[in-house]
């Protein structure tokens, strides 16, 4: 839930107007709407070349994973490894266009160790995963983008561990 939302319902909830430091944190939230607009766009146009690079990084590490055997063998699972890379990307878009990571919890961390634990898909993996296009995604951001965007990377990665 975006700060905005957050400051209204609590001064609904309360029955009062919001607060001066509220005010001041909403502030503060459009201030940097630019910034998040951005990261989320180069996320989102660089796509293809942050999920080739994870791939690539983490495959490398872990060739086993490619391996008769492995999880990610054959085109199928393999596919779907690539799927889940672009899933989680834009997870992390949400949660920073929201400023919050709410979203991300919400709409794809409930039950998700769960799933991969009934697919057999081994969880260390997944973390090994996500800090591989954790990586490459900060690449493809100048470092102010990046230190704003990797909380949320970080949350996926410590939710999953």
């Amino acid at each position: 839930m975006s700060v905005i939302s957050q400051v209204i319902l609590k001064s609904d909830d309360e029955l009062r107007y919001p607060s001066s430091g509220e005010l001041k944190g909403i502030r503060e939230f459009l201030k940097s709407g630019q910034q998040r607009i951005s990261i989320a766009e180069t996320l989102a146009e660089n796509e293809k070349k942050i999920v080739d690079q994870a791939q690539k990084q983490l495959f490398k590490k872990r060739p086993d994973y490619r391996a008769p055997g492995g999880n990610a063998y054959g085109q199928k699972q393999y596919s779907q490894c690539l799927r889940d890379y672009g899933w989680y990307l834009r997870l992390v878009t949400y949660g920073v266009l929201a400023g919050d990571k709410e979203p991300i919890e919400k709409i794809g961390l409930v039950g998700v160790k769960e799933m991969y634990n009934s697919l057999n898909v081994p969880v260390p993996g997944m973390v090994e995963a996500i800090q591989c296009l954790k990586e490459a995604a900060l690449g493809a951001l100048g470092a102010e983008e990046a230190k704003e965007a990797a909380p949320y990377f970080d949350y996926i990665i410590q939710s999953l561990s």
